[in-house]
């Protein structure tokens, strides 16, 4: 367990809840920013699905030169690749474990949760995804990367060898290049996962078109 349970933005079902989604935010962000989609994404009251979106702990980015800021890990250096913070992934990977605990035991099983995010969130959602021991409904990865790659083979949770991963990025993304999105699918790929793959017209963000086939894939994973 982490030291503490990160504190969450939450949207309930209108009855008891029978699945939910840990949605993760980008760098800088909170965890009301991708609160205002969740009526868009058109779920079917029936799902009771709980919407759950954490709030990063506040840490120094060194690429911003240092400023303490919302982040789930920090970034040392352009390229995304090298010198990782292998220390904050991991610790934000444990507390998305608590998350999941929690939600265990407020009813929901772990087969009815999607871990989901957004750059820097969608990294720590793959990343605790794949390795997460208990069986997950679905992995939701937006405009992201694979962070720790090198361990991955060896940490792959084979549980969770045949969960659903969406996986989408912008083509006009200045933040997280496009081709990383390419590589992540295709390194997923690889490793036999099945992957569904979507690109879009937009830059670092989320579009209606996304947000809708983000919506009819959540509610196929959690029907």
């Amino acid at each position: 367990m982490s030291a503490e349970l990160l504190r969450a933005v939450e949207i309930e079902p209108k009855g008891a809840a029978r699945a939910a989604v840990i949605w993760l935010h980008g760098l800088g962000a909170d965890g009301h920013d991708f609160e205002p989609i969740v009526p868009y994404l058109g779920i079917p009251d029936s799902l009771a699905v709980r919407f759950v979106f954490p709030h990063a702990p506040r840490r120094g980015v060194s690429i911003n030169m240092g400023m303490i800021m919302p982040a789930w890990y920090d970034i040392r250096e352009l390229g995304l690749r090298h010198d990782e913070d292998e220390k904050g992934i991991r610790q934000s990977s444990a507390q998305v474990v608590d998350l999941i605990a929690r939600e265990n035991a407020r009813g929901v099983p772990s087969e009815k949760i999607v871990l989901a995010g957004f750059s820097q969130g969608g990294a720590i959602a793959l990343h605790q995804g794949l390795r997460h021991p208990e069986k997950l409904a679905g992995i939701l990865a937006l405009s992201t990367y694979l962070v720790l790659g090198t361990s991955l083979e060896a940490e792959i949770s084979e549980v969770n060898r045949s969960t659903p991963i969406f996986v989408a990025h912008g083509q006009l993304d200045p933040m997280v290049p496009f081709r990383a999105g390419e590589v992540t699918t295709e390194r997923l790929g690889a490793l036999g996962y099945a992957v569904e793959w979507h690109a879009y017209p937009i830059g670092h963000e989320v579009s209606p078109d996304e947000i809708r086939d983000v919506g009819a894939w959540l509610a196929a994973r959690l029907g």
